[in-house]
């Protein structure tokens, strides 16, 4: 989820909770109103009544039914409403309602006198909500006035109380609901709806307005991220980046450009100490390799001429000459090789390293190979040999020439080391419409399952690196090469190994525009 987003919803969420609030304060408020009309109301009435008739406690005891009879008329015109004549216990004496209630029986007498500190104005109360002795809930406002004996008109305390328990005010409608709805409900809800709207809009804006700098920095660093820092056209990569303002956004972008400065100056460098290495070791392995050839020459030259003078007669006198001769000689190639790899890998590593494609057969170019190595796995007891392709998958592609022969060659190479007699080697290529495919398998001991994710490693030794076929060890760069030059080419390459069955190495090389010879316009 986006900060956009998040902020969008957190503000859809703000506004529908302060439209709740909203409604919610209004309902209470008008509940309120509704309490206080119906207080004023009652207490009026009670007042009208009580002013016009001070002997209502004489009235009830003289004539209980006509004073019954008389209650009821005068509440006959307020629905829902119910008058009471208490006396100064709480006590009904007379009663309005249908309800036939027992002698005795009592009201709480709490909330008719808190209704009489009300109606003095000696109560921060607006309304009292008391109890309906018919019903006997307390979800009523009720107003009580004192009533005293007409005998006595100097008497302080009260004789009685007339008590009035209104559930709804008459001129309301019947529900708190009905009311919400007839007066708040079209008009409420679509000014609600408008300002929950125009909020999110003027929201949204501000939502727009903040982040537009964050979005155009996150856009930034993802293209910077995918393209890196060695693009031409990066050469300058703060361009991408938002104008810096003076906000946490401006803030943020400056930091970010400061640190693109500190990446740019340490790529640079380390582009140039890179540089460096390859270079040095190309140099020393320019260097070595002139010596080291030389060197290899005069031991081959010696180790001859011994094996020549000692192998007419059988004379062994110079057999431990000669095994260290051969010793040296080993070592000597071996290092001679290393050399060569390391020189190769250098130049091959070079940004500025370009392919020499030419169009060629590479089925040609396998029977080369194969007749190059053919003496030395003659002399290891190793048969190799070439599967041409069909003429529909005949293998033109536009390859680099050297390069190919010496992927195929480190691979036949490779497999030579480890192959023992008997073994067959062969080398395949075909082609598809956009793809050129060489294969070289072998039927050598294979390889463990540990070493395959590891094989194109440089400087990977497996734990075959010594070759049981000569008894040299690898330095873990001849495939490393492979590799190299495959992904020079927009090519891969792939291992598969059964240990005891064999392996078999892959190259898929993209094939360029290529027109077979005698196959083109003429």
């Amino acid at each position: 989820m986006t900060v956009r987003l998040k902020l969008a919803l957190t503000v859809v969420a703000t506004g529908l909770l302060t439209a709740l609030g909203v409604i919610a304060a209004v309902l209470y408020a008008f509940e309120r109103f509704e309490h206080e009309t119906t207080f004023q109301r009652a207490n009026a009435f009670l007042a009208r009544v009580t002013a016009s008739y001070d002997d209502l406690l004489d009235q009830q005891q003289r004539q209980p039914e006509e004073f019954r009879t008389w209650l009821r008329g005068l509440v006959l015109y307020e629905p829902d409403t119910q008058l009471y004549l208490l006396d100064a216990q709480g006590a009904v004496l007379a009663s309005s309602g249908d309800a036939q209630l027992p002698p005795g029986f009592k009201v709480a007498i709490e909330p008719v006198r808190a209704a009489v500190e009300v109606a003095a104005g000696r109560s921060a109360n607006r309304y009292v909500m008391g109890d309906d002795p018919e019903r006997m809930d307390d979800d009523a406002v009720v107003a009580a006035l004192p009533v005293r004996r007409a005998t006595i008109r100097n008497d302080a305390v009260a004789a009685g109380y007339l008590y009035l328990v209104c559930h709804k005010v008459a001129a309301l409608p019947a529900s708190r609901w009905d009311v919400a709805r007839s007066s708040l409900a079209l008009p409420g809800l679509v000014l609600i709806c408008g300002i929950v709207a125009l909020t999110t809009l003027f929201a949204a804006l501000i939502i727009a307005a903040v982040t537009r700098p964050l979005q155009r920095l996150t856009q930034a660093v993802s293209t910077l991220s995918a393209r890196g820092l060695d693009e031409g056209h990066l050469s300058t990569p703060q361009a991408l980046l938002p104008p810096a303002g003076r906000d946490e956004f401006g803030r943020l972008t400056q930091a970010f450009s400061m640190m693109l400065d500190t990446l740019q100056r340490q790529w640079a460098a380390l582009r140039r100490l890179d540089h460096f290495r390859r270079e040095g070791v190309s140099n020393l392995s320019h260097d070595l390799r002139s010596p080291l050839t030389a060197t290899v020459a005069c031991l081959e030259t010696l180790e001859a001429r011994w094996r020549a003078a000692d192998g007419s007669d059988g004379n062994d006198g110079r057999a431990e000459e000669r095994r260290l001769v051969e010793v040296a000689l080993r070592n000597t190639r071996n290092a001679a090789r290393l050399v060569q790899s390391l020189g190769d890998l250098a130049r091959l590593d070079e940004p500025s390293f370009a392919l020499r494609r030419e169009p060629v057969d590479a089925g040609e170019l396998l029977d080369d190979i194969a007749l190059r190595f053919a003496d030395r796995a003659s002399r290891q007891g190793v048969r190799i040999s070439v599967e041409h392709a069909s003429e529909a998958e005949a293998a033109f592609a536009a390859l680099d020439i050297e390069l190919f022969e010496r992927a195929v060659a480190n691979l036949v190479d490779n497999a030579l080391k480890f192959c023992p007699p008997g073994a067959a080697i062969t080398l395949s290529a075909r082609a598809d419409a956009a793809t050129l495919h060489v294969c070289v398998a072998d039927t050598g001991p294979g390889i463990a399952p540990a070493d395959l994710p590891h094989l194109f490693d440089r400087f990977y030794q497996s734990r075959q690196s010594v070759a049981p076929a000569t008894g040299e060890g690898g330095k873990g760069l001849g495939l490393a090469i492979v590799k190299r030059i495959a992904e020079l080419h927009g090519g891969t390459a792939q291992v598969r190994s059964t240990p005891g069955q064999g392996t078999q190495v892959h190259l898929a090389l993209p094939r360029q525009a290529v027109v077979a010879p005698g196959n083109g316009a003429g």
